[in-house]
C-alpha cells in the first residue's frame, strides 16, 4: 500500500551561515526521504527559513538594510549550500509569507477561543541603553537550576531545564551589556498548564504511542512531572514592539514571539507546495488524516516540538505529528566546533576547498542512529573511511569490470547468474536493508552494504578478471564475470542512492539505465544490454584537502589591543562591603592570606574532571556523591557539600575541576578519593556556592597549570 508521507526538518535560523553541525539533521532527513521516494511512496519534504525576531532586526540595522533584504539574501545563501549537498526539498519556502502569518492568526483566534490565551502584565527585562524589551535570548545569566554560566533567557543548555528570564541570577543585556532593568507589560500567554493541554500531553508523549524516541519520551515525562504536580508553566507567545514579525490582530504594538510562528511555518511551506502542485491541503493536516507527519529535528529543541507545538494543534483543530525524530549534536574530533582549530566549517568553506559533498553524506551516514546520541566527525576517519569504504570497496568493484566489457565485448552485458553467493546475499539482505533505512538507522545500514561490498569484492577477487584477458579461450568466462561485477555493482548502487544521489545519477548513466527504485533490488540486467564507457564516479580524499580546509576556517589567534578593565561601581561597592565584613569578622583577604611559592602550588595536581554519575547520599543533607572520570582506568569516587545548590540530576555530564592528589578520606558514607573545586560567598553559604566549569574543548584528565 502507498503510504502519503509528509516530512519537515527543523527551520534554519536567517541569521547565519548553514554548516556542517546543521547538515548533520538536513542530510539524516533528505536519505529517509530520498529512501521513502525510492519505495515508491508519496513522500513530501519541506522546510523553510525561520526569518523573524529580535537578531534578524539588530542584524539588519547593523548591516543598513531591512530585516526583508537580508532573510532574502540569507534564503538564497541557504538554497546554495543545501543544494550542494545534495539535500532536495520539495519546498524550501520562508515563514515571512501570507501563507504563515495566516495560520498565526488562526491559531490565535480558535485558541483564544478556546479559552487558552491569556493577557496578563508580566514584568519584563528592558535594556536602558538600546531602549527595548529584551527577548529571552538577548538575556543572558546563571541557569537557576543548575548554575551554568553564560546561559539564555529560556533555556539551559547545561541541564535542559526550561525557565522564565527574570528567573536568571545575575543577568546581563546581549546586546549592549547593560545590567537589564525590570518593567511591566501586557503580554499573552498561551496556557500550556491547563488542565487540557497537561491530560492531552502525558497521553501523547507517552514512549508507548511511539511518537518520541525512549530518551525523549523519559525526557518529557520529567518535564512533566507525576500527575499531581503540575509542572507545566504558561508559554509567552507575544513580544514587544520593536520587533521584526507578524503583529497580533487587535494589539497594536505586540507581536507574536518567533517560536509561535516557526512550527506554524511547516504548514506555511506545505500550503505554498499545494497551491504550485494541486495538492490538498486538509488530506494531509486534518484531525482523521491518514497521511504520516514526522519532524526531524535537533534534541536542543525538543521541549518546543513535543510540548508546545502538538498541544497548539490538538487544541487548534489540525492532526499532530506522528513522530518526532530527535537527533544529537555534532563533534569534530571529540570537541565542540571550534574557529581557533579551524573546525567550525561552513556549508559553503566545505564546497568551496572542493571536498566532494558526498563524502560527508556518506561519512554522516555511517554514524546515524535513531537515538539522541552525538556524533563525532573524526577528520581523520573521514579520509580512512571514505577511501576505504567508497573507492576500496564499491567504486573499485565498477572500475576493475566496465573496462573489459567496453573494449572487448562492445559495451554488452552477458546474462548475469542469480544464483552467484554474491548477488544472492545482496538480493536477501534488501528487506534487512530496508528496514534499517526505515527505522532511521543508517549506520547499521551502511555497516550491512559494506559487508556486502566486501563479499562483492572477494567475487571478482576470485574471478581475476585481468588475468582471464590475458588468456586465449577465456572470453565467455571474462565476459561472464564482468557481466556479474557490473550487476553487483548496479545492486549496492540502489542501496547507496539515498546517501549518494550524484554518485547514482552518473552510475545509472554509465550502466545505461532508468533511476532506480528499491524494486530493482530484485532484478538483474538482461544479458545483451549495452553499457556506455566507465569513467571515474568518485576519487580519494587527499588528506591535504582536510587539511586545507582546517586551515581555511582558522580564526586569526593574532593578539588583540590590551584594555583597560571595565569598572562596575555596584560591584566595588559589594567588594568592599564583602572585604570590610571579613576585616570585621578576622576573615583573610588577598593582602594578608599567607602567599606560597611556584614549587609549592605545582604540588596541586588539578585536573578536569567529567561527572560520569551524581545522586543523594542517603542521611546525608548537605552530600551529593560523585564518580568522577579523570582519563584514569575506573572513576573515582567524592563526596561533595553542594546538595542543596544542585540537583544531582543535573550535574551528569558536566565538565569540573577536582584535585586529584588529595589524601582519601574516609567518610561515614565511604571513601571520598578527591575534591571539586567551587567558588562561594565570603561566609561559604551553600546558596552561593558556583562549581568550577572548565571551558569548551576540555576533556577529562586534562590538568589544570
Amino acid at each position: 500500500m502507498t503510504r502519503k508521507i509528509l516530512v519537515t526538518s527543523a527551520l534554519p535560523y536567517a541569521n547565519g551561515s548553514i554548516h556542517l553541525g546543521h547538515l548533520v539533521e538536513y542530510i539524516q532527513t533528505d536519505i529517509w526521504v530520498r529512501f521513502q521516494k525510492m519505495r515508491g511512496n508519496v513522500c513530501w519534504y519541506v522546510c523553510a527559513d525561520d526569518t523573524h525576531g529580535t537578531p534578524i532586526m539588530l542584524r539588519a540595522e547593523k548591516e543598513g538594510v531591512t530585516p526583508e533584504q537580508l532573510i532574502e539574501r540569507v534564503h538564497d545563501e541557504h538554497t546554495r549550500d543545501f543544494s550542494g549537498f545534495g539535500v532536495k526539498f520539495d519546498n524550501y519556502y520562508s515563514t515571512h509569507s501570507d501563507e504563515t502569518r495566516q495560520f498565526c492568526e488562526l491559531f490565535y483566534q480558535r485558541l483564544k477561543a478556546a479559552g487558552l490565551i491569556e493577557a496578563r502584565s508580566i514584568e519584563q527585562f528592558y535594556d536602558p541603553v538600546k531602549a527595548m524589551f529584551l527577548p529571552d535570548r538577548f538575556i543572558k545569566g546563571e541557569c537557576p537550576k543548575c548554575g551554568a554560566a553564560d546561559q539564555y533567557g529560556d533555556n539551559c543548555e547545561a541541564c535542559g531545564a526550561a525557565y522564565a528570564p527574570t528567573e536568571l541570577k545575575n543577568p546581563r543585556s546581549a546586546v549592549s551589556g547593560a545590567k537589564p532593568e525590570l518593567k511591566s507589560s501586557e503580554h499573552y500567554f498561551f496556557k500550556l498548564s491547563d488542565p487540557r493541554c497537561e491530560a492531552f500531553l502525558r497521553q501523547y508523549t507517552h514512549h508507548a504511542e511511539g511518537r518520541l524516541q525512549l530518551e525523549a519520551a523519559h525526557k518529557m515525562q520529567e518535564w512533566l512531572g507525576e500527575a499531581n504536580e503540575h509542572k507545566l508553566t504558561d508559554w509567552d507567545i507575544s513580544r514587544d514592539a520593536p520587533y521584526f514579525g507578524f503583529e497580533i490582530p487587535d494589539a497594536p504594538g505586540k507581536y507574536f514571539y518567533v517560536w509561535l510562528d516557526a512550527p506554524i511555518g511547516y504548514m506555511g511551506s506545505f500550503k505554498n507546495l499545494c497551491a504550485k502542485q494541486g495538492l490538498n491541503f486538509d488530506d494531509y493536516f486534518k484531525p482523521d488524516s491518514d497521511a504520516e507527519l514526522y519532524h526531524f529535528i535537533g534534541k536542543d529543541i525538543l521541549y518546543f516540538h513535543a510540548l508546545f507545538w502538538p498541544a497548539e494543534l490538538a487544541h487548534v483543530g489540525f492532526r499532530t505529528p506522528t513522530s518526532i525524530f530527535a537527533h544529537g549534536f555534532l563533534t569534530v574530533d571529540g570537541a565542540k566546533m571550534s574557529k581557533s582549530r579551524g573546525t567550525f566549517i561552513t556549508a559553503e568553506s566545505y564546497l568551496q576547498q572542493g571536498l566532494n559533498p558526498e563524502w560527508l553524506r556518506y561519512y554522516f551516514a555511517g554514524k546515524l542512529t535513531n537515538t539522541l546520541e552525538d556524533l563525532d566527525l573524526n577528520l581523520e576517519d573521514f579520509v580512512a573511511r571514505v577511501n576505504s569504504d567508497l573507492i576500496g570497496k564499491y567504486i573499485n568493484i565498477a572500475s576493475r569490470a566496465a573496462g573489459f566489457i567496453s573494449k572487448r565485448f562492445d559495451g554488452k552485458l552477458a546474462a548475469a547468474d542469480a544464483q552467484l553467493p554474491a548477488i544472492r546475499a545482496i538480493v536477501e539482505a534488501a528487506p534487512r536493508v530496508a528496514e534499517l533505512f526505515e527505522a532511521r538507522e543508517f549506520s547499521k545500514a551502511m555497516r550491512e552494504i559494506m559487508a556486502l561490498a566486501d563479499g562483492a569484492n572477494q567475487y571478482v577477487d576470485s574471478v581475476k578478471p585481468w588475468e582471464m584477458a590475458k588468456q586465449a579461450g577465456k572470453e565467455a568466462e571474462l565476459r561472464l564475470a564482468c557481466s556479474n561485477s557490473l550487476n553487483l555493482f548496479r545492486l549496492l548502487t540502489v542501496f547507496l542512492k539515498p546517501v549518494l544521489p550524484a554518485v547514482a545519477k552518473d552510475a545509472e548513466k554509465f550502466l545505461n539505465i532508468a533511476p532506480l527504485t528499491w524494486a530493482d533490488t530484485a532484478t538483474l540486467l538482461p544479458a545483451g544490454h549495452a553499457i556506455h564507457a566507465y569513467s571515474h564516479l568518485m576519487i580519494r580524499i587527499d588528506p591535504k584537502q582536510v587539511t586545507a580546509l582546517v586551515e581555511a576556517n582558522k580564526e586569526s589567534m593574532a593578539p588583540m589591543k590590551r584594555r583597560a578593565p571595565i569598572r562596575d561601581k555596584n560591584i566595588e561597592k559589594h567588594i568592599n562591603k564583602l572585604q570590610s565584613d571579613n576585616e570585621a569578622a578576622g576573615a583573610l583577604t588577598t593582602e594578608n592570606i599567607p602567599q606560597i611559592s611556584i614549587d609549592e602550588f605545582a604540588k596541586v595536581d588539578l585536573r578536569v574532571a567529567r561527572i560520569v554519575e551524581a545522586s543523594h547520599v542517603e542521611g546525608a543533607d548537605k552530600l551529593v556523591r560523585l564518580l568522577l572520570d579523570i582519563g584514569e582506568e575506573k572513576p573515582r569516587q567524592v563526596f561533595a557539600g553542594i546538595k542543596s545548590a544542585y540537583d544531582p540530576a543535573a550535574l551528569q555530564g558536566r565538565l569540573t575541576v577536582m584535585v586529584a592528589n588529595l589524601a582519601p578520606r574516609k567518610m561515614k558514607f565511604g571513601i571520598s578519593e578527591g575534591m571539586i573545586l567551587a567558588a562561594s560567598d565570603a561566609e561559604g553559604k551553600t546558596s552561593g556556592i558556583y562549581l568550577l566549569t572548565p571551558d569548551s574543548g576540555a576533556t577529562a584528565g586534562m590538568r589544570v597549570k
